[in-house]
């Protein structure tokens, strides 16, 4: 009798054990917005057995809402999250508890977009209208320090969050902060509308990685080894996407059916360019970038770029 309750112990703690080395090897990823082609290499990294490879296992996670992601890769309920190089940054000064673990999309694709034939030919040409913008906490800052440098004047900021288009048709506002060249330029006029914009870093706003994979201390700290396998996986995912291009997008197709074919396809060509081709961020250019954010505003102190930065021993 003795013997089975000991066996049966036994069994217990392997049991356990297992579970606690399956839940390391387990990531949660959630998405800044929506699948598209702007999460391409991680759709490639997921289908071409990438991450298997790296013994782990990724669970990937669209948001409800649009500044969704880092929140709950900081407090620990997702272990990584896309996000952005600024809002990264706007968090750090806020007191979130935040690592940069992998590039994805190196310079900006946000653009303030807004529809053909509106008289709009300058950004002061936006003054005293409504302005949206798309992710609240970066995009409506971002807008803030825009407007200041090319003296937009006495505008009325509007939360749209995922509904770019519709507010823009129906004239809820006159032009939205947030949108990419590479992506609702080309979804709109599949829509039969044609889009103009003011790109961000032509009109003040300095270069920064559009995208980035972000980590909270606790995933960190519980699964280094399955974090550092993602990046890995990623770098050979990007690795194929330039390599590959037409069987990367097959790939992400087959991976998201839902995905408009036309609209994806289009938009992939102009946003290739863009990915990140190895690990590894510009700290000079992070660097310069926080000291903007704190000249205009988007931060309340000074931000040492290096401290977000996950170094990788």
């Amino acid at each position: 009798m003795m013997k089975k309750k000991i066996l049966s112990i036994i069994l217990a703690l392997s049991l356990l054990g297992s579970f606690a080395h399956a839940a390391e090897k387990s990531l949660s990823l959630m998405l800044d917005w929506f699948p598209n082609v702007d999460h391409l290499p991680i759709y490639v990294a997921q289908e071409k057995g990438y991450f298997s490879d790296q013994g782990i296992e990724v669970r990937i996670v669209s948001p409800s809402e649009t500044s969704d992601a880092l929140k709950l890769a900081a407090s620990g309920n997702m272990d990584l999250a896309v996000s952005y190089q600024p809002q990264t940054i706007i968090a750090k000064d806020k007191g979130l508890s935040i690592k940069v673990v992998a590039p994805l999309v190196v310079h900006p694709l946000t653009t303030l977009l807004f529809l053909e034939g509106k008289g709009i030919k300058t950004p002061k040409d936006l003054s005293h209208k409504k302005i949206g913008y798309t992710v609240p906490g970066l995009m409506d800052v971002l807008l803030e320090a825009f407007a200041s440098i090319n003296k937009i004047q006495d505008y009325t900021p509007v939360n749209v969050g995922f509904t770019i288009l519709p507010a823009l048709v129906s004239n809820k506002v006159d032009a939205v902060m947030g949108p990419f060249k590479t992506y609702e330029t080309v979804s709109m006029i599949q829509h039969g509308y044609k889009a103009e914009f003011f790109e961000l870093e032509k009109w003040g706003i300095p270069d920064y990685e559009e995208l980035i994979i972000v980590c909270g201390p606790k995933t960190l700290e519980k699964k280094p080894m399955a974090v550092k396998g993602f990046v890995q996986a990623l770098e050979k995912a990007f690795a194929y996407t330039m390599a590959h291009p037409e069987d990367a997008l097959a790939t992400y197709l087959s991976a998201v059916p839902q995905a408009d074919k036309k609209i994806e396809t289009q938009a992939f060509k102009l946003t290739r360019p863009y990915f990140a081709v190895k690990p590894g961020h510009d700290l000079d250019k992070w660097q310069a970038f926080a000291d903007f954010a704190l000249e205009y505003g988007l931060i309340k102190n000074k931000v040492d770029a290096k401290t977000l930065i996950h170094n990788w021993k």
